[in-house]
């Protein structure tokens, strides 16, 4: 685990809504540098929400929001666009543009926000495909892919600009195993390569277990735990341990109260 000398992401006290929804309540979350943090938790447990936070595509009804020292929340949209250069996103399910190429996704970022020339540009994508191996892919559509190469793909197009901080949005999930261990690995590799920080938004045990250097668990818009690997497993918390035994929450409802619940009877 990297020396915990300065925070790359910097959450206090974040508050989120959806209408009057409270979806993210009192969220309190430093990620410091070099180190990969995955976020857990349950569907509708507020990871994506999160997420749009970092990134600043949501504003919060009320908190802080510091990237690399900077309060997001305050930036005008050309200084958040600039800060947005230094951050690699692989979104869930890859988000490639189908209608052009896996070369041309990948370098879509340097097109748009460099002065690089064609030449340095298609250097650069080659060098980002041999990465993760896909070396020889560049003219293939996201169509021709499997679930994994899209995978590998999103990632080629995360790092494509060198970023400091890479955000990555269940980058194992809906793979077979082996493939799954497989982006685990190359995800290691590349933040050993690059020296990023990561944060990962997943609810893949094993995978989080494997990459992270901590772990926060986020439960009906809180963070009911933050800590190592290590100490996950010491955690008291019932909803932990159900997380980490796949076991089912004891929420069962007697029938009479399921019956009541239909009828709207008192």
């Amino acid at each position: 685990m990297p020396e915990l000398s300065e925070s790359v992401v910097e959450i206090d006290n974040l508050v989120s809504h959806y209408g009057s929804r409270k979806i993210l309540d009192g969220i309190n979350l430093q990620v410091q540098r070099g180190e990969t943090m995955v976020i857990m938790g349950g569907s509708g447990a507020g990871k994506s929400t999160l997420l749009r936070h970092i990134l600043g595509l949501n504003l919060p009804s009320s908190g802080n929001i510091r990237i690399f020292g900077k309060e997001i929340t305050r930036l005008s949209n050309s200084e958040l666009s600039k800060l947005r250069t230094k951050i690699g996103v692989a979104f869930q399910g890859g988000a490639l543009l189908t209608s052009i190429t896996v070369a041309e996704n990948i370098n879509l970022p340097l097109r748009e926000h460099t002065k690089l020339n064609s030449e340095t540009i298609e250097i650069i994508t080659r060098l980002k495909l041999e990465m993760v191996n896909l070396s020889g892919c560049d003219r293939m559509m996201p169509s021709e892919l499997s679930g994994g190469m899209l995978k590998r793909a999103a990632l080629a197009r995360a790092v494509a600009m060198d970023p400091q901080l890479m955000i990555l949005d269940e980058p194992s999930s809906g793979l077979d195993p082996i493939t799954a261990v497989e982006i685990d690995e190359l995800v290691l590799r590349m933040k050993r390569a690059l020296n990023l920080t990561i944060v990962i938004i997943t609810h893949e045990l094993q995978s989080a277990l494997k990459i992270a250097d901590r772990i926060a668990v986020l439960c009906q818009g809180q963070v009911i735990f933050s800590g190592t690997k290590e100490q996950i497993h010491e955690s008291n918390n019932q909803y932990i341990q159900n997380l980490l035994n796949r076991t089912p929450s004891n929420n069962q409802i007697e029938g009479n109260e399921y019956l009541r619940r239909l009828t709207g009877l008192q």
